[in-house]
């Protein structure tokens, strides 16, 4: 039995140890706001927080996260009013809005582990998160207008 702590509540799962994190997150629990992308960790519409860090569920088994504590976009703030969250709507960042899921998670994770990034350190932070509509300077003025709050 693997346990963990999902969005602050306490979860057993009795599966296959190798089922991508993805699927359960999604399938078992119905948290659908985590997105499938590619499945091979290349785009970040999967990504999600284990233990604080940005992880990609599509290609972590739920083993990684056996006593851990995991936090997708529905737990990053339950009024939707995270930092990235706000700094996100005041940009008008999503277009189609299918990556921005994965683009806000892996934000928070950045200004949890850096709270005054530079430049640089927003681009390298951001990398991976790929968004097929373009909005870029959008996601990176957010990222920045959050820095400032966090």
């Amino acid at each position: 039995m693997i346990s963990m702590r999902i969005n602050g509540v306490s979860r057993q799962f009795h599966g296959d140890p190798d089922m991508p994190l993805l699927w359960y997150v999604r399938d078992e629990l119905g948290l659908t706001g985590t997105k499938f992308g590619c499945g091979a960790a290349l785009c970040g519409a999967c990504t999600l927080h284990v233990n604080g860090s940005a992880v990609r569920a599509c290609v972590t088994p739920v083993s990684e996260a056996d006593g851990g504590e995991v936090t997708t976009i529905e737990g990053l703030d339950s009024e939707g009013n995270h930092p990235v969250q706000r700094a996100w709507r005041e940009h008008n960042v999503p277009q189609c809005g299918y990556c921005q899921s994965g683009q806000i998670m892996s934000a928070a994770a950045l200004l949890n582990e850096n709270p005054d990034p530079s430049d640089d350190e927003i681009v390298d932070g951001m990398a991976g998160n790929i968004c097929r509509c373009g909005t870029y300077q959008r996601i990176f003025a957010a990222v920045r207008t959050a820095a400032q709050e966090v």
